[in-house]
């Protein structure tokens, strides 16, 4: 794993916190030239990326995981930021979201929350924080994909969307599973999207939730 972070104290800082917790770090940059130059030579599995990084603080970071993610298949990106990018990050998702997470640093409460979220998008997973999907959800234009859906399917599917399990889904609508499921499935069947052995339909069905 690479992070990549100008920050020294929390660069430091986040690489004793996953060191202590079994992940290897193989680097800790500050700029994103440095990120570049790191996966290259030591071909990580995944990168927390600050998104405003030398020598401009915008969007540097951001830019970066975009074309790094075109550069390297199967690398997982997780993003760690204080500030949400709309733009860039729906290009990000939209690419592929497997591998994908946004968190937002004043709203991680929990070291736990960081490390399971962290995990499941180097797995392949997906790891949104709610304000950045709703701010995603906000900015996106083709607002008619996702009319097709009730009210409560649009609950599942943003929750989907943070990466969260159906049982998960299930403990914070206060409803059972087997709904769930059959809400996930309705989805799944409004967005046309068969059962495939190559796709991963919760993803597809987030990027056309978030496809701007």
């Amino acid at each position: 794993m690479v992070i990549a972070e100008d920050s020294a104290i929390l660069r430091d800082g986040l690489v004793q916190l996953l060191a202590d917790r079994g992940f290897v770090i193989t680097d800790a940059v500050a700029d994103a030239d440095s990120l570049w130059r790191s996966v290259e030579r030591e071909r990580p599995d995944v990168a927390v990326v600050d998104i405003r990084m030398p020598p401009t603080f915008t969007d540097e970071g951001l830019r970066a995981a975009i074309e790094l993610r075109r550069h390297y298949e199967g690398l997982g990106i997780l993003l760690f930021s204080q500030y949400i990018e709309t733009r860039y990050a729906a290009e990000l998702l939209a690419d592929d979201a497997a591998g994908i997470g946004y968190l937002l640093k004043d709203r991680v409460a929990d070291v736990s929350d960081f490390v399971e979220a962290l995990r499941r998008v180097a797995s392949g997973g997906t790891a949104l924080d709610p304000e950045v999907v709703t701010q995603l959800l906000g900015a996106s234009r083709h607002s008619d994909s996702i009319s097709v859906l009730s009210v409560r399917e649009k609950e599942v599917l943003s929750l989907m969307a943070e990466g969260r399990s159906n049982a998960a889904i299930a403990l914070a609508l206060v409803i059972s599973e087997g709904a769930v499921e059959k809400h996930v499935a309705n989805i799944f069947t409004k967005f046309d999207l068969p059962v495939s052995q190559s796709d991963h339909r919760r993803v597809l069905a987030v990027l056309r939730f978030l496809d701007s």
